[in-house]
């Protein structure tokens, strides 16, 4: 092959990778750009949370933090609202919320917490209002990608699966168990449902793993005595 031609298909295939590269890199800032957050100010203790609008709902896409006390880990009720900081086992307000995992992962309710601790305007998602997102996204199996963080500052791994295109920047901030101990923070997340299950004491709600791409939902007896994550969903 003589020098020339074989210059001319060099810089041939250049052009068509760099055109390949280009076109990436746009899709890319095309989805970025099409995050578009709001904020919202919750007037009890003035922490300000980032809102997302994902199909025809808004989401606040950050786990919530009202904390208007600290309960004891070793405490546990499905009645009497509790409240708990991941990690934290004194009852000092200060004390949680000057936490690294407060600030990172906001506040683990029991499930009668959870069904009052929304700020109004907003309210804990009932199954029929976590479907209608999972549907949105395409389904349980492809939905957790779009939900997640990517990278791995608060996940343990990810994929390039991941995209947290929605925006909604799903944590793994773990759970607080029946025993008073916590569990699975950097490797799952739990939100709860305002939906009551079968079985006594049981609720649903929403579980992510660092290992998998899809959600699940899922209710069991006495899961109302847990302490699990709140997004709250726009009235």
């Amino acid at each position: 092959m003589k020098k020339g031609t074989r210059f001319l298909i060099n810089r041939y295939l250049l052009i068509i990778v760099l055109a390949v590269v280009t076109s990436s890199c746009e899709k890319d800032e095309v989805v970025k750009s099409d995050i578009s957050f709001q904020t919202f100010t919750d007037s009890r203790d003035g922490n300000v949370y980032k809102t997302i609008k994902i199909g025809n709902q808004i989401w606040m896409a950050e786990n919530l933090k009202y904390l208007p006390t600290v309960s004891d880990p070793g405490i546990i009720s499905a009645e009497m609202p509790t409240y708990y900081v991941y990690g934290y086992s004194g009852t000092s307000l200060a004390g949680a919320k000057g936490s690294f995992n407060y600030g990172a992962y906001g506040v683990l309710y029991n499930w009668a917490a959870a069904k009052v601790a929304c700020p109004a305007g907003w309210h804990l998602p009932t199954n029929e209002e976590w479907i209608q997102l999972i549907d949105y996204l395409g389904g349980k199996v492809v939905s957790g990608t779009k939900l997640k963080e990517t990278g791995i500052m608060h996940w343990q791994t990810t994929s390039p699966d991941v995209t947290n295109e929605t925006g909604f920047t799903a944590l793994p901030g773990g759970f607080r168990n029946f025993d008073g101990t916590f569990q699975s923070t950097g490797y799952r997340g739990y939100w709860w449902s305002a939906t009551e299950g079968d079985d006594p004491y049981s609720a649903w709600y929403i579980h992510l793993s660092y290992n998998a791409g899809g959600l699940s939902m899922d209710s069991f007896n006495y899961v109302k005595f847990a302490g699990i994550s709140v997004r709250c969903v726009k009235d």
